[in-house]
């Protein structure tokens, strides 16, 4: 059994107010070289919601969910809050832990799937506040595996797309689902070199590294579980934010959506699945644009929910940390493909940023 003292949620962060918006967008860009007035462009979607980012307060609710789970269990494990671009500050955070005498900490990032921002810059940051703080020596702090293929991330998704076709079919009454209907599960793209080092490179993932591929397997599996007729779905992606000579992940769901009436295609299905919960580029890119060009090609659409608070979801994230608190083995533990379970500990050179390098991390083999 390993005793640990709190659990760490570990959040990206986001404004709170019209003046924070473009500081939170530095922090988010710093080092890389954006300028102004392309800071400027996405910060109208936070000013089209009043500089208020969803996150923040979906955080606020999961920390709940997951105290009144923690407690309905028996379990006393204090949950702590703290977010790598916004406050409340990692460093901040685990400087109170200390204080407090909770020196071991077991982080639950809000992100499932293995890449260098989804997984690896989250074991860097927590790295960075240790040194920052000067607690190193003093704190320690492991992190669950990536949740992408756990039943708790998986069910509230498969839950959503058959809610999505009953949806459709009253909508559209005789339609085929077979057919007339395309699932587009979509993530966040990411740069090609980035997604191509996810994973451990002696898993051979490709192209597309871990990244593309714990995506398409939890996309095959929730496809096939949502309905008893095959369904026609595809992975795609949102958000890109890099410049024109730089790859990114493709197709674009905008490009995938409008390929469709060509096909026969009457209705959409989009499915968040590469997000824990409704934060901005769901609001924005799939409740904003993609709607739109749904509508623009005559396309009637539905957007699923993603995990949020579900009980199956918070259940899910205890489960995860009550099975490094039991050290669970590998056989015992739940997983919905053959990719998985995934590593507690990750990798060597696991989720290489090739701009950046490695930087010192936590919970994972250097470098």
């Amino acid at each position: 059994m390993t005793q640990y003292d709190a659990i760490l949620l570990a959040g990206f962060g986001g404004p709170e107010g019209q003046d924070d918006v473009i500081p939170f967008l530095r922090n988010v860009t710093r080092g890389r070289g954006i300028p102004e007035e392309r800071l400027e462009e996405v910060a109208h979607h936070y000013r089209h919601y009043g500089g208020i980012s969803p996150i923040n307060s979906q955080n606020r609710a999961l920390k709940a969910a997951l105290e009144a789970e923690l407690a309905a269990r028996g379990i006393d494990l204090p949950v702590l809050w703290g977010n790598r671009n916004w406050a409340p500050y990692l460093p901040d955070v685990i400087t109170e832990a200390h204080a407090n005498g909770q020196d071991r900490l077991i982080a639950v990032a809000t992100s499932a799937y293995s890449s260098y921002s989804s997984c690896r810059q989250y074991r860097e940051d927590f790295a960075a506040a240790l040194i920052d703080t000067g607690l190193e020596r003093a704190v320690q702090i492991d992190k669950v595996r990536q949740f992408f293929d756990h039943p708790g991330f998986v069910l509230p998704f498969i839950e959503g797309v058959k809610q999505g076709l009953a949806k459709v079919v009253d909508a559209l009454p005789g339609i085929d689902l077979a057919t007339e209907v395309e699932v587009l599960f979509s993530t966040h793209s990411i740069p090609s070199t980035d997604a191509a080092l996810s994973g451990p490179a002696e898993r051979g993932f490709g192209e597309g590294g871990a990244y593309a591929a714990q995506h398409e397997a939890v996309a095959e599996v929730v496809a096939a579980a949502a309905s008893d007729q095959a369904l026609s779905w595809q992975l795609v992606y949102q958000s890109r934010s890099g410049p024109p000579s730089m790859p990114w992940l493709e197709p674009d769901i905008n490009d995938a959506i409008a390929e469709l009436p060509a096909r026969g295609i009457r209705a959409v299905v989009i499915v968040p699945l590469g997000f824990v919960s409704d934060h901005m580029e769901v609001l924005w890119d799939l409740d904003n644009e993609a709607m739109e060009t749904a509508q623009e090609h005559g396309l009637f659409a539905v957007r699923t929910p993603t995990p949020g608070t579900d009980p199956e979801y918070v259940k899910g994230l205890v489960d995860l940390v009550m099975e490094r608190v039991n050290d669970v083995p590998d056989a015992e533990r739940p997983a919905m493909t053959d990719l998985g379970p995934w590593y507690d500990v990750c990798r060597p050179g696991c989720c290489e940023n090739v701009r950046a390098g490695f930087k010192p991390a936590v919970a994972g083999m250097a470098p």
